[in-house]
């Protein structure tokens, strides 16, 4: 499904410090009788197992072909384990595509071979199980919303969440011990998102963060937070470019053009019409000053309801199949049913409701999701914001009804 997390990269990523740091007989060996030529390393996925060779596609794009020597020294380990000590070995036979693979050698000349002195090893069924529980702790033990203040002295942000369309504070309280992660202005790939402090959180920006709330779920103690600034925008198709893979519109709160680039992870969709005109009933029928959208959402134009990261889970506020809409998340789960659309699907004049990153003054904002057919809900009421229906943190993840990473 678009836009997964890929939790193998990171908890792999987080072992290389330790695997660097530490060396294994082999690798004394390789040291001593190769000093004219320093070891290299490459960190990527397996994508075959021929003999004594693995088919290594590399983090950089890159495709290797590793000879597997006799003194070859192979080991396994678990996502989370972060040191060589807690390592099993590993036999050839035992490698499959999908595995993980962190190689120390020596590189061909041509730069597309690689005689492994050591092969550190992390199994696609340990990362699978270690995505499931970790998506099941996203989903049970998790809280987002709009960042309201932040206090990087005491180590607490406060968020306004939305649930069944009634607005609570949250106090997120983050610790040294918490993982602070920030989306890239240009990425919607959670995986993606780096370290960062807790600074560069500003009010506004949509958080989401995992770990132990209190009996009234006023407070979370963080062990993971991830944040981000995203841009909603309503506006006219004015054109698209498939070639360069960008569209551009006409935003209709700025009346300014906007360039968007469409990538592979962008969900497009096309709402029937019938859909949107119940939408935009239900619009009109929302309570005067309320803010309430079809999904409970509070209208502000930054959005709020705080899903979680892609891939990540979030909560449904209704049960799936009810045939009505109680959240969101729910929302995002029939959007998810619906089928994908192309760009060519869209005509200048189209009214579009998009949710994209906050890009930068060289690179455009990245589209998250962009949905069309919404004349009716944008006629129906000045309330009507992108954010109210889509989520920007979801790729199709449908906000919580199962999607794997």
């Amino acid at each position: 499904m678009m836009g997964r997390i890929r939790f193998l990269r990171c908890g792999l990523a987080l072992t290389v410090g330790s695997f660097l740091s530490i060396s294994t007989p082999a690798q004394e060996a390789s040291r001593q009788s190769t000093a004219a030529q320093p070891l290299a390393r490459a960190l990527g996925t397996v994508a075959a197992v021929d003999q004594q060779v693995i088919t290594l596609k590399t983090d950089a794009g890159a495709e290797l072909r590793v000879t597997v020597m006799d003194t070859t020294h192979l080991l396994q380990l678990k996502p989370g384990q972060k040191d060589l000590k807690e390592a099993t070995p590993l036999v050839l036979a035992d490698l499959k595509a999908g595995d993980r693979l962190l190689v120390r050698g020596t590189s061909g000349a041509d730069g597309k071979s690689f005689e492994a002195s050591s092969i550190i090893a992390m199994k696609q069924t340990d990362i699978a199980d270690k995505q499931a529980r970790e998506r099941a702790d996203w989903q049970q033990h998790s809280v987002g919303g709009l960042v309201k203040s932040v206090d990087a002295g005491s180590g607490t942000i406060s968020i306004s969440t939305n649930t069944g369309g009634a607005q609570k504070e949250v106090v997120v309280r983050v610790t040294k011990q918490t993982i602070v992660r920030r989306y890239a202005a240009s990425s919607i790939k959670f995986d993606e998102a780096k370290p960062a402090p807790l600074s560069e959180i500003k009010a506004g920006d949509q958080l989401r963060a995992r770990g132990q709330k209190n009996a009234a779920e006023a407070e979370i103690a963080a062990d993971e937070v991830v944040s981000g600034t995203f841009r909603s925008i309503a506006g006219i198709l004015v054109s698209s470019d498939t070639t360069a893979g960008t569209i551009s519109v006409t935003d209709l709160a700025t009346k300014q053009p906007v360039t968007l680039r469409i990538s592979s992870d962008s969900q497009l969709r096309k709402l029937q019409p019938f859909v949107a005109q119940a939408i935009a009933t239900r619009l009109k029928d929302a309570p005067a000053g309320g803010g309430a959208g079809p999904n409970g959402a509070s209208g502000d134009s930054r959005g709020g309801s705080g899903t979680p990261p892609s891939g990540a889970p979030g909560t449904r506020n209704g049960p799936e199949g009810s045939g009505q809409w109680q959240g969101r998340g729910d929302f995002q789960q029939m959007l998810s049913r619906m089928p994908a659309a192309r760009v060519s699907d869209f005509v200048k004049g189209d009214a579009l409701m998009i949710v994209a990153t906050e890009g930068s003054a060289s690179t455009p904002s990245t589209i998250i999701t962009l949905l069309g057919g919404v004349e009716p809900i944008l006629q129906a009421s000045s309330k009507a914001t992108p954010d109210m229906l889509l989520s920007p943190w979801t790729l199709g993840a449908g906000g919580g009804e199962g999607a794997t990473p």
